[in-house]
């Protein structure tokens, strides 16, 4: 059993933590948010990710998980420090490392034995250089400690999974002993485990997001060309996958990327490159051809309803991705407000993001169901691909709706299928059917 401090119950900290105790650690989580921290302590979780709360309860139980506001409480026997907290875009693009700073400056006036500080927070490269000078600043040589760059790559809806069964662990140092301590942590897991210096192990997480941010922008680019020569993407995607160099995942045309990390990383990256004299070009565009597929909804919308102006249009999904609540940079918040601008009325419904979501989206109505959602609605779009919708009684949808259009914005349903029950049809490069109707 080893001792942990985690610092900040975010998203990552909290599945950081809750994993770690259940790997049989001591593990304290430490936030400055008191009511976050006292929900915690009864058992009400900040966010949902499924199985969290399940696991977070059972370590608490078993007197391995603990929460508290003290920063001296969190390290007073702590062997290793996980500062993951929370870096904004800033208003450039760059991540916004005041939190960081002010856990790192907090740690070091609080210890007094050593430590391993490990950077968890998605941070720009060099950051474990500057976490590292903090620290020194404010304590000198007083106490030994060393910083390990340890990335994140835990996905929103499947988190536990990610950190159980990682395809990789990646850990940079300058110290290679701190480095192998924070691998013995993750040895139960039985992944490859890389070992570098801190700078590449902060570039792999910015390079490994944004390949992925990029094989998503790029699908949507062929699915535009598909449109236009009458081709099917989903099918293109299907036989390019076959390709071990290409593979399937993330070649899904759709409405784009959104959440906490693409957007967000592939800014930040880009911002990097910039300060550092060279010009990104593929990021730009991938950053741009995103954008574009949230006005792509409303045009497909425009197109099939001759104009948005008086008309109701029904959202099935706002999360930006299935199995989570988080609306950050979610491509439903675009959608809705450029239908809204154009004189539309919007409704939604989401299976858990409903209440974050109205707090964005105050002007959108939420109803307690898709077929309520249905009802009276000139169109329809699909903008999270959630399992309960593929299977939804669409007849009983298309009986509630006043004009049967809908607009598939994650493809998740056949064309000709939807087409035969007398809807109209919009998918995301879905081609051209023999009548030369957009599939």
């Amino acid at each position: 059993m080893r001792n942990i401090a985690v610092i900040g119950v975010g998203y990552v900290g909290l599945v950081t933590g809750a994993c770690f105790a259940d790997l049989g650690n001591r593990v304290i989580c430490m936030d400055i948010n008191a009511e976050k921290i006292e929900k915690l302590k009864q058992g009400m979780m900040p966010f949902y990710e499924p199985g969290l709360e399940e696991l977070v309860e059972r370590n608490v139980r078993a007197g391995r998980l603990f929460f508290t506001t003290s920063y001296a409480e969190a390290i007073r026997d702590a062997e290793f420090v996980f500062i993951a907290v929370g870096t904004p875009e800033g208003v450039d693009g760059e991540a916004d490392l005041r939190y960081v700073r002010a856990a790192a400056e907090a740690i070091a006036d609080v210890m007094d034995h050593p430590l391993i500080i490990v950077n968890k927070s998605t941070v720009p490269v060099g950051t474990g250089d500057w976490v590292a000078d903090i620290i020194r600043a404010r304590r000198g040589d007083s106490v030994k400690f060393s910083v390990v760059s340890c990335p994140e790559f835990l996905r929103e809806g499947s988190a536990i999974s990610d950190f159980m069964n990682p395809a990789r662990v990646v850990l940079g140092s300058l110290d290679r002993e701190a480095a192998e301590k924070v691998a013995q942590l993750h040895l139960p897991l039985r992944a490859p485990i890389v070992i570098t210096d801190l700078r590449t192990a902060e570039m792999i997480k910015y390079a490994s997001n944004a390949f992925l941010a990029t094989r998503i922008s790029f699908i949507n680019e062929i699915a535009a060309i598909c449109e236009a020569v009458g081709a099917d993407v989903k099918e293109v995607a299907n036989g390019m996958g076959y390709d071990p160099r290409i593979g399937r995942m993330f070649l899904d045309a759709g409405v784009g990327y959104g959440g906490s990390c693409f957007p967000k990383d592939v800014k930040a990256l880009a911002h990097m490159a910039l300060s550092n004299g060279y010009q990104p070009q593929i990021l730009q565009a991938v950053m741009s051809i995103n954008a574009y597929q949230r006005r792509l909804v409303v045009k497909k919308l425009r197109d099939a309803l001759g104009s948005l102006d008086g008309a109701l249009v029904g959202l099935l999904g706002l999360a930006f991705k299935p199995n989570t609540d988080d609306m950050r940079d979610a491509p439903s918040i675009d959608i809705a407000r450029y239908i809204i601008a154009e004189g539309g009325r919007v409704r939604a419904y989401d299976p858990v993001a409903m209440e974050v979501a109205r707090r964005i989206l105050p002007d959108v109505e939420m109803a307690p169901d898709p077929y309520s959602l249905a009802e009276g609605c000139d169109a329809i779009v699909i903008v999270t691909d959630w399992n309960e919708f593929k299977n939804l009684d669409l007849e009983r949808i298309r009986d509630r709706m006043r004009r049967p259009v809908l607009v598939d914005g994650r493809n998740i349903y056949d064309p000709a299928f939807v087409r035969s029950l007398g809807f109209v049809y919009r998918g995301i490069g879905r081609g051209f059917n023999g009548e030369g109707v957009q599939r």
